[in-house]
């Protein structure tokens, strides 16, 4: 199986599949690795217990063995049988050698093995025992020395059937005793014991695994799934829809904390409604409102548009008559400079009425742009000079800085010339005597940057946005800030708005 399909199977399943995997892979493993634990100490203490058969059949194997030596029969048949009928089940399943390092006899010659065994009994007085187990664990090999005694040295002067080696002393290694001890039936007794154990842990494990899928299953995922089935019903958009667990635990806790998120969303969502509907009330009342002003707008620009034609129409006529008047020589010097005045405000009057017409052009989006071909200093030129005797009466110092190499625009000249005319004439009128005003032209990259720059009172910062509004007018820095109907300076507050439409 790969990584992948592991992962899937395992960590992007369902919760019951994973919690009843992982909870039966751990009880199956503890299970048996306790049964295991369990068999492996029930076989050490059996195989603990042929060791201390083994100590047990040593004593009366060096008793038989006497017996026999003494070629007493009858007591030894008789010794034999009354320790035999007594010894538990299985302890007569054995055999016994004596084991010499000088033997004559074939059946006393001990092997490599067992000469290192009977060196180490002799080299080490405390050792008093040896266990081996055969390859295929159906015996059991139990040494243990025989040592002199005081008794024994009456009889056995001498170690062995040798009578060239040193005489025995107390403690001395007589012979080794090697018991085989069959298993056969340990053996047997551990196979049922192993298989009852096996049995007896499939059968608690399968028990386990089932009580816990059935708890997974009925106290865990069942009120999982309920959660999430009414969740996808208020997904839906059924909000009427409540959780119904009653188990008395943190999951009926948590059923009642879902409940009151639902009948806070349901709360929220009636406020939010009448949000809505109130918030569609105004949006209907401000479009009406707007459709009012739109209207109430379209007048005033008709209204503005007719009156200034209207208006323009007589003006020009007195105009005209006042050009006649100042041509008449008859006329007294009083009366001449009557004729000037009136023609002043004409003009003036005429300058109001376009810039109004300009605007209520620009607001009806009728204002036409006609581009052409053109010198600047060829416009700026007749402009300044236009508006150099406004300039000397305040005896301001107005001149132009254009660059010699500047080439020919592409723009609508009037627009631009009235542009110029506007900014130039605001800043003679706002420049106290004696100061200056430069129109300044520069080249940035592609673009062109006219710059009006004069010694006037300033803008204060926060009017520097609203001077380009419709009657608007700036006022001087430090000053207290005045209705927007009050004028320091004379002029109708349009000039700046029309520069920036």
């Amino acid at each position: 199986m790969s990584y992948r399909a592991f992962k899937k199977l395992l960590g992007e399943s369902t919760l019951e599949r994973k919690t009843r995997f992982w909870l039966g892979f751990g009880i199956i493993v503890l299970m048996i690795s306790s049964f295991w634990l369990f068999v492996w100490q029930t076989e050490q203490v059996a195989f603990e217990q042929v060791t201390t058969t083994g100590r047990l059949l040593v004593d009366p194997v060096v008793a038989r063995i006497h017996l026999e030596s003494q070629d007493r029969a009858a007591a030894m048949k008789e010794f034999q049988d009354g320790w035999e009928q007594t010894w538990p089940e299985g302890m007569s399943n054995y055999r016994y050698d004596i084991l010499r390092l000088s033997a004559h006899k074939p059946e006393q010659q001990p092997n490599a093995e067992e000469q290192n065994i009977i060196r180490s009994f002799m080299q080490d007085p405390n050792k008093h025992e040896v266990v081996r187990m055969a390859q295929n664990k159906e015996i059991v090999r139990y040494y243990a020395p025989v040592r002199a005694s005081q008794t024994c040295l009456k009889c056995h002067p001498l170690p062995g059937e040798s009578q060239e080696t040193e005489p025995l002393k107390a403690g001395d290694v007589m012979d080794v005793i090697r018991l085989e001890l069959s298993t056969e039936h340990m053996q047997s007794g551990l196979h049922t014991n192993r298989a009852f154990l096996i049995t007896n842990a499939i059968i608690t494990s399968l028990l386990i695994v089932a009580g816990s899928y059935l708890i997974i299953r009925y106290v865990v995922v069942k009120p999982v799934k309920h959660l999430r089935q009414v969740s996808e019903a208020i997904s839906s958009g059924q909000l009427g829809v409540q959780s119904e667990i009653h188990t008395g635990d943190e999951f009926e806790e948590l059923s009642y904390a879902f409940n009151r998120m639902v009948r806070n969303l349901m709360s929220m969502q009636e406020r939010l409604q009448n949000a809505n509907a109130d918030l569609d009330k105004k949006v209907d009342e401000l479009a009406q409102a707007n459709m009012a002003l739109y209207e109430s707008n379209r007048l005033k620009s008709d209204f503005l548009t007719t009156m200034s034609h209207e208006l323009r129409t007589p003006l020009h006529s007195i105009l005209g008559f006042s050009d006649v008047l100042l041509s008449n020589p008859q006329l007294s010097e009083k009366q001449q400079r009557w004729v000037a005045n009136i023609q002043a405000s004409g003009k003036q009057l005429l300058a109001l009425i376009e810039d109004v017409l300009d605007l209520a052009k620009m607001e009806a989006g009728k204002m036409n742009i006609t581009p052409e071909n053109f010198a600047l200093g060829e416009l700026t030129e007749p402009l300044l000079n236009n508006l150099r005797p406004l300039a000397e009466k305040k005896n301001i110092d107005l001149r132009q800085q254009l660059p010699d190499d500047l080439p020919k625009l592409h723009q609508d000249a009037g627009k631009v010339r009235q542009i110029l005319s506007n900014l130039v004439s605001n800043a003679i009128k706002f420049t106290p005597e004696g100061g200056r005003v430069l129109l300044r032209a520069e080249v940035e990259g592609d673009q062109l940057v006219l710059k009006v720059i004069d010694t006037g009172v300033g803008i204060a910062p926060e009017d520097q946005e609203r001077i380009f509004e419709k009657f608007r007018q700036a006022r001087a820095p430090g000053k207290p800030t005045e209705d927007v109907l009050t004028r320091e300076h004379q002029g109708t507050g349009l000039g700046l708005s029309i520069v920036r439409e």
